[in-house]
Formats: C-alpha cells, sequence, structure tokens
C-alpha cells in the first residue's frame, strides 16, 4: 500500500485495540487506515461509510460477505483478520501489504515485462480462483487493488465491494474505474464471477502496455468503448494477448473461468481443466506465483502452444560436456573422450600418462574433472634429464644383458 498520510483533526485515534497511526487512503466506500496493535504488528483498518449504520439489512448481507471473505486462503490476498461490524463506525481489519499498487507502479516504473508480468499473471488469477471458491464476485478488480508486495502480488478489496455496489446506481458504479468493468455489469445485467475475469483481462492488458484497453479518457467514451468496441491489445506480448483476448469478450458465456483461465496460465491443456480440482489447481498457482523471479532463468509457459525459449542451461546436471576440440583431431579413448595428448620429445620429463596404468587413483590416476582428459605429471624425484632412460624399458634390458654376460663369462671359465 502507499506510504501513509497525515491524520486529519477528525480521524479517530483508535479502534478497539489498534491505535490508528496515519491514512493510507479514501474512496468511495470509506477511508482506510494504518493501525498498529499493542505487539507493534501493522494492519490496515478500512472504516466504513455512515450507511452501513443506518441499514440493517446492509450490515447484515456485509456481514455475509465478509465472513466468506475470512474463509479465503491468505495467499495472494490482504487476509482479513478482523470485522467489527456493530461499532459505531463498522471497520474491517486486514494485513497491512507494504509494496506501491499496480496503478502506481505502472505509472512511475512503465509496464511489466518478463518474469515480473508472468509472476503477475498467474498470483492474480490464483487470487480470483481463490475468491470465487469462497462465493464472493470481486466486482472491482482494478490496478488500484492490486498490491506489490515484497513477498509477491496481492489483491485487495474482495468482499466489500459487491455490496456496495449493489446498492449504487449504474453511473455511481461506473465512476473511477469504468475502464476494468465488464459490459454486463455496466449494463446493470446479471452479474456473475466472469466480471472478474473480464476485469483481469483489462488488468493485464494495463500492466503490460501501460495503458488501459479501453482508454481511460472520459466515462461516456470509455462505458462506448466498453460495450460496442472491440479492445486495443496489439500491444499485449504473446502469448498473454490471446488468454487476455478470450477473457475480454463481451458474451460472458465466452469468457473462460477464472480456474479455466488459471490452468491455461499455468500450461495445462484443455482437458485437464475439468480432472484438476480447484484446491490442486490454487495449490500449482501459488507455488509457481512465490517462485523467485528471475529473469535469466527458464519459465513456465503462459500457454501449452507457445512455449517460451529457455535462456539457462540446457544441459543436464551434473555438469556441461567438454568444449569442442578446435585444434588437429585428437585420438580417442573410451567413454567419447579424446586421448591424453602425446608427450613432447623436447620437453624434459615429458611421460605418456598410459604409462602410468596401475598406480593408484591418489597419484597420477584421479578421475578426469568435468569429462576431460589431463596429462599427469610424476615427481620431479622421478624423472630424469636423460630422454632414452625416460623409457621405462631401457634399465632393466640393460640388466638382463649385463646377467646373460656374466652367466657366459661363468661357464667359460668352468669349462677351463
Amino acid at each position: 500500500m502507499p506510504g501513509p498520510e497525515s491524520l486529519q483533526p477528525s480521524d479517530p485515534t483508535s479502534f478497539g485495540e489498534y491505535s490508528v497511526i496515519g491514512r493510507l487512503g479514501r474512496g468511495g466506500q470509506g477511508i482506510v487506515y494504518l493501525a498498529r496493535d499493542s505487539e507493534g504488528q501493522k494492519y490496515a483498518v478500512k472504516v466504513l461509510n455512515e450507511q452501513w449504520s443506518q441499514d440493517t439489512d446492509l450490515r447484515k448481507r456485509f456481514e455475509k460477505e465478509v465472513r466468506a471473505a475470512q474463509k479465503v486462503a491468505s495467499f495472494c490476498t490482504a487476509a482479513i483478520h478482523e470485522a467489527n461490524l456493530d461499532a459505531d463506525p463498522p471497520y474491517v481489519v486486514s494485513e497491512y501489504v507494504e509494496g506501491p499498487d499496480l496503478q502506481e507502479a505502472v505509472s512511475k516504473e512503465g509496464p511489466r515485462k518478463g518474469a515480473a508480468l508472468q509472476r503477475l499473471a498467474v498470483s492474480t488469477a490464483t487470487a480470483l480462483v481463490a475468491i470465487h471458491q469462497a462465493g464472493i464476485v470481486h466486482r472491482d478488480f482494478k490496478p488500484g487493488n492490486v498490491l506489490l508486495g515484497r513477498d509477491g502480488p496481492r489483491v485487495i478489496d474482495f468482499g466489500i465491494a459487491r455490496v456496495t455496489d449493489s446498492t449504487a446506481t449504474v453511473t455511481n458504479s461506473i465512476v473511477g474505474t469504468p475502464s476494468y468493468m465488464a459490459p454486463e455489469q455496466i449494463a446493470g445485467k446479471n452479474i456473475t464471477d466472469k466480471v472478474d475475469v473480464f476485469a483481469w483481462g483489462c488488468v493485464m492488458a494495463f500492466a503490460s502496455t501501460g495503458n488501459a484497453p479501453f482508454g481511460s479518457d472520459s466515462v461516456p467514451a470509455v462505458v462506448h468503448r466498453v460495450v460496442s468496441a472491440p479492445p486495443d491489445i496489439s500491444e499485449v506480448p504473446e502469448p498473454l494477448r490471446t488468454i487476455v483476448a478470450d477473457c475480454l469478450n463481451k458474451d460472458p458465456d465466452q469468457r473462460p473461468t477464472a480456474k479455466q483461465l488459471l490452468m491455461r496460465l499455468l500450461g495445462h491443456d484443455a482437458e485437464d481443466e475439468e480432472k484438476v480440482p480447484t484446491s490442486q489447481a490454487v495449490a500449482e498457482g501459488e507455488k509457481q506465483a512465490i517462485a523467485p523471479v528471475a529473469p535469466s532463468g527458464p519459465q513456465r509457459p503462459l500457454y501449452p502452444n507457445h512455449p517460451p525459449t529457455p535462456s539457462g542451461p540446457q544441459t543436464p546436471f551434473p555438469g556441461p560436456p567438454a568444449p569442442p576440440h578446435t585444434g588437429p583431431q585428437q585420438p580417442t579413448t573410451g567413454y567419447n573422450r579424446p586421448a591424453p595428448p602425446m608427450p613432447n620429445p623436447n620437453v624434459t620429463g615429458a611421460v605418456h600418462p598410459n604409462m602410468t596404468a596401475g598406480l593408484p587413483p591418489t597419484m597420477s590416476q584421479r578421475p578426469p574433472i568435468g569429462g576431460q582428459g589431463y596429462t599427469p605429471v610424476q615427481p620431479q624425484s622421478q624423472q630424469s634429464d636423460d630422454p632414452v632412460l625416460a623409457q621405462g624399458w631401457v634399465l632393466p634390458a640393460v640388466i638382463v644383458v649385463i646377467i646373460v654376460l656374466l652367466l657366459i663369462l661363468l661357464l667359460m671359465a668352468v669349462a677351463q
């Protein structure tokens, strides 16, 4: 969330055990404060408008939504810790996520790219699956409701927007965020979780290009484009563009569900969508979303028909093979390794490695490093300055000849 602003004289100093230390923002639903509990832990406290204390039915419906929201897995969302709807004014305490929202980040840093964009797509889709699984329709999924925390993107304000929008007029409900609303939502028709899928497509288009797919100028112009004109997603990179286009279908029945969307992002085939349980899909999305973002490493495909070009090492463990030989061709030995080079007769003490056969591996028979041969060198005490004596068979042959000559001389002496 953006950094806190200074408190105003009219702001409360506490909500129950939570001491207010600043303002985080203000919207149509109420004011969000930064607060701290007795142990120093920070929280975001949303204080609802006066309409909540004046409408008993609205309070009950809202309480039902909050209870459902508390069941949503906290991953990829700002978890709700407490909701005191009997207080005056009513308030909701949720996890405080340090970091800018997506709207602010794109405005300051530019569009998301590569692994950061993929992580954003997977984590937000995972959050929508978890939210829909709890029976909640977000209804206000937009860049301002996606926080870029240190541990990844988080979706906020789900479960609250639904009740607020259900009592608002169409005109009031679209002020500020028409660029991310589905056609049926603008037209006041039956609302399903497919409106969140449409909004997700709009948010991903904005995140990857810096522009909303239906523009962000006047409300009438944006509303007209959302209802009647095709989206401008020409700059959205593939394969994400294909998925975004399906999410922005004017007909909600032709859009994928949040689960189908997530499965496609994870690289599953269409046949897998019905076989994989929702809980497993969420778990898989969580696992990929928390993986370290390494632009130089391999990435899972956003769509199975468009695998990314691998940029990391493609050789199997434990290590790469020996580099190709660019000089004169060397003879080879077993295991497809080049034989050790022959000794240079002009180098003093040069010995062919094969003459070390039978020695223990602690000496010259050590395994090659990295799959390459090397030339072992004898200790200095074993080397000779005479290249002839360096041949191992010379000295034994001389000794044998001497012994034979001595035997012949001995036999001749005996015969005389």
